[in-house]
């Protein structure tokens, strides 16, 4: 039988791709200085000069794409991997430990879904200050609900397996029955739900530097463009394209991904049994 194709891996590592290279660049040379205000230039439109054409502070918008783009992937890479990391702790630490300690940490967990977002970084400002770090601490404890009860439906799924049964009789330490026999499986699920993931912590991070909760100026965030290009929707409407683009092809282009790298792993382990 002939295998399909995946296109949704193709396309969002395209996308993916794309907007990751412009965070890259910027880094390491931009065209522009980011932050360089200039008022002679302000709202200039897409020119050779100015691709993206210039912001109401007379800032480059491409320079200020790119550094924005290479802050919402490394902010989002970093809060869904420690929110990852907690959660995965917690949903093991359910699945494994007696009864009541399982109760008391899935109790927790219900509790963290039970703060929308935008509240806990309103507690997270209250206590660090506005800013990146708040932001990143916010879309973490988001993410440690979904990877807590992913993990510990599957670990206690995979604790009824022969295999598994096997290694208690001949004496395996818990430890190693944990890593060794019952995480390979669950590693299929985990990758998927990580790389979707981050597409929701882009767009989160992006919700909250929009709301001014996030990166503050002058620094350069794709939401925070979208809020200061709001103003001027409808005098300078293109304002908004930048930033809104760029946005919406790498939420896109994120999702896509993880739903193509979860066919792909999904297939693999078909084909392996």
């Amino acid at each position: 039988m002939r295998r399909r194709g995946n296109p949704s891996l193709f396309i969002g590592l395209i996308l993916t791709l794309l907007v990751a290279s412009l965070g890259i660049i910027g880094v390491l040379h931009s065209p522009y200085d980011p932050e360089a205000m200039n008022l002679m230039q302000r709202f200039n439109g897409p020119s050779l000069e100015h691709p993206f054409g210039t912001d109401h502070f007379g800032r480059d918008m491409l320079s200020r794409v790119m550094m924005a783009s290479g802050t919402a992937l490394s902010s989002a890479l970093v809060s869904v991997t420690l929110g990852a990391l907690a959660g995965i702790a917690l949903g093991t630490l359910a699945a494994l430990a007696p009864r009541w300690l399982s109760t008391l940490v899935m109790r927790l967990v219900d509790a963290l879904m039970a703060f929308p977002t935008i509240l806990l970084a309103l507690m997270a400002a209250a206590i660090f200050g506005r800013g990146l770090l708040p932001s990143v601490l916010a879309v973490c404890i988001s993410m440690v609900p979904s990877f807590s009860r992913l993990t510990q439906a599957m670990v206690m799924e995979g604790r009824e397996r022969l295999s598994i049964k096997a290694a208690r009789a001949y004496g395996a330490p818990a430890w190693r029955i944990v890593i060794f026999h019952m995480f390979p499986p669950v590693l299929t699920r985990l990758v998927t739900q990580f790389t979707s993931a981050i597409g929701g912590a882009v767009l989160l991070e992006s919700s909250l530097s929009f709301l001014g909760l996030g990166v503050q100026p002058p620094s350069a965030s794709l939401g925070m463009m979208l809020s200061e290009a709001r103003a001027y929707l409808l005098t300078y409407p293109w304002q908004v394209l930048p930033s809104g683009i760029t946005l919406l092809v790498l939420v896109l282009g994120l999702n896509l991904l993880g739903d193509g790298l979860g066919s792909l792993l999904t297939r693999r382990s078909a084909d392996g049994l």
